[in-house]
């Protein structure tokens, strides 16, 4: 049993509509040219970034081979990211960007019968590995989302908190996709981001070229979003990535 869900299929039905009633043909009334949208087009912030994750030859293995390795920081520390985080029975969470889905397996375990863990990520391949990997490990509280690159694809009030490592420097719309988060999660929510550190002439050239900005605008990106910085937290193992936690704020964004 493959659990894409049926939020994901909503999600998936709906951007098919818009798209549908985009590119509908001009009536007999309005010559082609005449036609001028009215819609502002979206600026990426940073085109291509997740080309490979949405390659259909992606090899998954190669990316567990990658993504699961203690040289890795946010693999290594695992636990006591997982305890910063703070997560208890009942809670519903979303792994935004889950990957190969470490975290996910981690969180399930926390949030406990009672609670939920949404397994959100915009490679179809990852996707399709998350559903097998939860079904054979006979995980019944969490859910794989296929997401958007302008929204997370979940439902108003469905979640208490948002987690996304590694993983928001992927964001080409970053302003919708944390709108889309803040419209899902519940009053009080909490957003835990960690990501690397980008400072010239200190961090590795592969940060530099790879990630487009630095905390501080990561900060206000997510500040103008709606939510609060309420902590910067030291990870005892995180040395080129930083731990931030934000809590909706109850201002609409």
């Amino acid at each position: 049993m493959i659990r894409i869900g049926i939020i994901a299929t909503i999600c998936m039905t709906a951007c098919t509509l818009v798209l549908a009633q985009d590119v509908a043909a001009p009536t007999e009334e309005v010559a082609a040219e005449e036609v001028v949208s009215t819609k502002p087009e979206k600026q990426s912030v940073k085109p291509g970034i997740n080309d490979n994750f949405l390659d259909p030859e992606l090899d998954v293995n190669e990316w567990v081979e990658r993504f699961e390795v203690e040289s890795r920081e946010v693999y290594h520390a695992r636990d006591e990211i997982l305890r910063q985080i703070n997560l208890k029975p009942g809670m519903r969470v979303a792994d935004v960007g889950a990957g190969t889905g470490f975290y996910s397996i981690l969180m399930s375990e926390s949030v406990g019968e009672n609670g939920w863990v949404y397994a959100v990520d915009i490679s179809p391949k990852f996707v399709e590995y998350l559903a097998d990997t939860f079904d054979q490990r006979g995980l019944e509280n969490v859910t794989t989302v296929m997401c958007d690159d302008d929204s997370v694809c979940l439902p108003p009030g469905s979640v208490d908190a948002a987690f996304i490592c590694d993983v928001y420097h992927h964001f080409e719309y970053p302003g919708d996709t944390m709108r889309s988060i803040h419209k899902a999660m519940t009053d009080g929510g909490r957003v835990i981001v960690i990501d690397f550190e980008r400072i010239p002439g200190v961090s590795r050239e592969w940060t530099i070229q790879h990630v487009r900005a630095g905390k501080q605008t990561f900060i206000n990106e997510i500040e103008e979003a709606g939510f609060d910085l309420v902590a910067e937290r030291k990870i005892p193992g995180l040395k080129e990535n930083y731990y931030l936690e934000f809590r909706k704020s109850d201002a609409t964004p």
